[in-house]
This record gives C-alpha cells, structure tokens and sequence, in this order.
C-alpha cells in the first residue's frame, strides 16, 4: 500500500455495543473500496477481522482489528482511511481503549433495531473525555423493525446537542432501497452492490426532508458568524461552504453527523467513507499529546519532524513472533531505522514494517506522520512505550 501525506489519513474507531454490525460494517467498507474481494460473515466464522481462534468460536470480535483501505471522494481527492474495529462487550473494554488512544474519529454504530444501548452510551462518554469527534452510523436499516427515527430520537436524548442527521432513509426494512441526501436536497437510488444513482426526492418524504434541511442549515451556519450573517441577509451557504463549516464543527467536538444504511446490503457504504474522509479530521489537525518529564505537550503530526511511535497495541503472532502496532505522531518512520525507546533508553532496529489487514501483512517501505502500521520482532517494546 503507497505512502500517503498526513492530510490524506483518517484513523477511525468503529465503536458501539455488540451485535451492532461494526465488523460487517468494517468488511463493507473493505469490499466497497475494492480492498478485498468478498466480505466474510461474524455468524459463519468466516470474518476477515476477526482473527483468533476464539472469536471465530465465539461468533464475536474480542480484540481490536485494522482495516486499512484507500478511497477516491467525488472531488477526485484520494484518502486512506485506518480502520480499528474493536470489541462491543464491556470484558475487552481495554481494546477500545488501545483503538481510541489513536483514532482522531470515532465512528458510532448503533443498530436501528436496537436502538442506542448502555455500551455506546458508555464508550460516548469515554471519546467525549478525550475529547474525540465522533459521528453516528444507523447501521441494519434493511432488518425488520428498523426505525431511525425513534434511534435518532433516542440519539439526542442519550447525547444532547449537536446529533445532526445528514440522511434520511428512502423505505425500511425489506423496503428499504435508498437516501435522502439531507444538505443536497436529492435522492439516492441503490442498486445490489451498493452502488447508487441520483433520482427525484418522493413526495412521502419531501416535506420531511424540506424540514430536515432548514433545521440542518441553521445548526451549520449557527456556529459560524459569516455564515450565520449570510444566511439572515437571505444568502444561502453552497453546499461544499456548508460541508467545510461542518468539519470544523466535527473537530471542535460541537456537532455529531449522522448517517445510515446497511452494512449487508450496501446502503449508505460509499457515502459513509465520502464523509469520513471529508468531515472526519486528519492526524494533522489533532496534535497527540505526549509526556514529557513531568509535562504533557502537544506533538504536531508534520512529517518531517523528529521521528516519534507509539505502541498502542502487541499482538503475538503465530509465525513471525511479536508484532508492535505503532502510530507514527511526527516524522517518518522507514524500514531498518533505528529508534530509541523512550521508556527504557535502549535502541530498537525497526526491521520490516506492515500494513496489517486482518490477517493480511503488506510490506510498505515506509510510515509517514499520522498513519499506522505495525513492526515485527523488536527487543523490549511493549504496549504504552514511545
């Protein structure tokens, strides 16, 4: 997989309470973006994520997987996108932890059968800390007794201010067959495999959808003084204005999107990787922040800084030995560079460097500011160390 520039990363945790479809969801990105030809099933044991011999047993994630791909938005712009599926069960709550320590955008996936449950509104509160953005994916719109609506209400109870849905479904359930782009004003049509055509607003939607719209367009422009100023004097914001108000809005943590669709059938696929890669941060944007002595100070993502990883996670594998999945927060790292671990001063030899995938290892040469990868067989690195 090519090296990409910082700006061009998105490192995304897809979080929520099991059963929720993060893994499916996971393996339908990977299968939209052409990255793997075919999606695996969690209940056939066939997952590509889910790796251990336990969790293809129990039928369930039991630690964190990556999920890298890459993805080419509607204005041409290429993107790679990290993605860290964890585990929705409160016992592996310290693989959450390890995906959250660095992703710089949580991705909440919340069934719209089950509605928002007690882990999603734990694992909110825990982003909201670090002070993570976060967007919210209506996943299962496809199963009988879908209903966004009572999980969008029940959104702005659990979380307040700032649940701003960006779609609304065209049917549900067995009838479910397309979106309503909410800032567009327009209809999506999909087709089996998830591709989708433009097609007129139905009118069992259009004063809804109307309504969402102006209630979306005054939240946008409320948090921003031009805009807001524009908007009064009878001067609407264009739609690509809006969407870069809105991302800033997203990092500052004041409004949460969200989306919808399903993870089996392809619905709302492609556009939740267009808007994780246009309202989503960059690791540029969000300094990690690092100890110093007694300090704690903010490491800025550029990549020609002084070379900084950290180890957010080890993994034992079964042929190559340990494998250290890192984060590089400032320069580049390449293969066969020589770093000092910060935790006990001695110097480990980076030998060859990878883009996991599941159980897929790509050889990549080298490891720019912001992005992950993982290294194999170093001497004394664990899990925490720079």
């Amino acid at each position: 997989m090519k090296s990409y520039p910082t700006d061009r990363i998105r490192n995304v945790a897809l979080v929520g309470h099991g059963g929720a479809g993060k893994t499916t969801l996971a393996e339908a990105l990977l299968v939209r973006a052409g990255a793997v030809p075919r999606a695996g099933r969690v209940d056939d044991g066939t997952s590509l994520l889910d790796t251990e011999p336990e969790s293809v047993k129990r039928h369930m994630s039991l630690s964190l997987s990556l999920a890298p791909f890459e993805w080419t938005t509607d204005d041409g712009n290429a993107y790679k996108v990290n993605l860290l599926d964890t585990p929705g069960y409160l016992d592996f709550d310290g693989e959450v932890d390890a995906a959250l320590s660095v992703a710089d955008l949580a991705v909440f996936v919340v069934s719209a059968v089950e509605g928002v449950e007690v882990q999603t509104e734990r694992l909110w509160r825990k982003a909201a800390a670090l002070g993570l953005p976060r967007m919210v994916f209506v996943n299962k719109e496809d199963k009988d007794r879908a209903s966004f609506q009572s999980v969008l209400e029940q959104l702005r109870v659990a979380f307040g201010t700032g649940i701003t849905p960006l779609e609304l479904p065209l049917g549900e359930a067995g009838s479910l067959h397309g979106i309503a782009d909410v800032l567009t004003e327009s209809a999506l049509e999909y087709e089996p495999g998830g591709q989708h055509h433009a097609a007129p607003l139905p009118a069992a939607v259009e004063a809804e959808e109307h309504a969402v719209h102006d209630a979306l367009l005054e939240e946008i422009v409320s948090g921003d003084d031009t805009q807001l100023e524009r908007y009064l004097s009878g001067d609407v914001p264009s739609v690509a204005e809006l969407e870069r108000t809105l991302a800033q809005e997203v990092l500052d943590c004041l409004e949460f999107p969200v989306l919808l669709g399903s993870a089996v059938t392809g619905v709302g696929i492609d556009r939740l990787a267009d808007f994780i890669c246009d309202l989503g941060p960059s690791p540029a944007q969000r300094p990690a922040p690092v100890a110093a002595g007694d300090e704690v100070v903010p490491v800025a993502a550029v990549a020609d800084g002084k070379p900084l990883a950290y180890v957010f996670k080890t993994i034992a594998d079964p042929f190559i030995g340990q494998l250290s999945l890192f984060k590089v927060l400032s320069g580049t790292v390449r293969a066969d560079d020589r770093l000092l671990n910060s935790s006990h001063g001695g110097e480990e030899r980076l030998h060859a460097l990878l883009v996991l995938r599941g159980k897929e290892q790509l050889a990549t040469a080298e490891v720019t500011a912001g992005d992950i990868a993982a290294v194999a067989k170093l001497g004394n690195t664990h899990t925490g160390d720079t």
